[in-house]
């Protein structure tokens, strides 16, 4: 299993770093498998799983369970969970029992969106020994702030902003940043300022690696299709229609056969 030093050391020889996202049980197992070198379990999951318009709704009760299910899967994964909505916003104890639940659950480190208003407590989290990755650009949590999911950050004062926004994350302890939906130039000068990695999601080739939800990139959300999501498989169509062609053997009575009867 990989560490916050192995990642870090991986933007060091220039060995770029791969995040996935996923949630559950039987999708970790397969990814414990692969080469992929880190799992996400974001607050998404609202939306990918539990059908919700934003991340807003997901809790800590959410995320603590797909955490746990995830580590049962993938034991061999260094594992980022999200604090969701609020959870590091309402006192430090409070703050501290979420972020105990969701290392307790499996987690190796969480990751917090945004920086201004969030630095002490982030500073306060990481010398308390838990490792935190930060989140720049579009944060989902703050959608009603943004007015929808764009592209941040594409005027110079707003790239500016960003790029100190990260310098203080660094400063502030976070062993790497997500950088989502902002435009590849600014990606790219951030990641060469910062002695951490960057991890970009619609944010161009120059960040030190990439992290995309696994049921995108498999192409089972056929209405979701941003600029930057490459889907490597046609799942939602597969998938259909091998639960088409399960209905008609059974309909046809091709399925059970006498082989796959006693």
């Amino acid at each position: 299993m990989k560490n916050i030093t192995d990642l870090i050391r991986m933007k060091e020889r220039k060995e770029l770093i791969s995040f996935i996202t996923c949630y559950d049980y039987w999708s970790a197992k397969i990814i414990s498998e692969t080469d992929i070198d880190a799992i996400l379990v974001g607050d998404s999951v609202s939306m990918v799983m539990h059908g919700y318009e934003t991340t807003i709704n997901a809790d800590i009760n959410m995320l603590e369970l797909h955490v746990k299910a995830v580590r049962r899967g993938a034991k061999n994964k260094f594992i980022v969970a999200d604090m969701p909505f609020l959870a590091h916003k309402k006192g430090k104890k409070n703050t501290m029992n979420n972020v105990d639940r969701l290392m307790k659950a499996g987690a190796n480190a969480i990751k917090i969106e945004g920086a201004e208003g969030q630095l002490d407590i982030i500073e306060y989290i990481i010398k308390s020994g838990v490792p935190v990755m930060g989140h720049l650009g579009l944060t989902p949590q703050s959608i009603n702030i943004f007015g929808g999911y764009k592209v941040q950050a594409r005027e110079e004062e707003e790239m500016n902003k960003l790029l100190n926004s990260a310098i203080a994350l660094q400063q502030a302890g976070c062993f790497s940043i997500v950088l989502e939906l902002v435009p590849a130039s600014i990606a790219k000068k951030i990641t060469e300022k910062l002695n951490i990695p960057t991890i970009g999601i619609g944010a161009g080739p120059d960040t030190s690696g990439q992290v995309l939800v696994l049921q995108d990139m498999l192409g089972l959300n056929k209405e979701f299709k941003p600029k930057f999501l490459r889907e490597y498989l046609n799942g939602f169509e597969l998938i259909k229609q091998a639960i088409d062609n399960y209905n008609s053997d059974i309909k046809s009575k091709k399925f059970p056969s006498e082989k796959e009867s006693y």
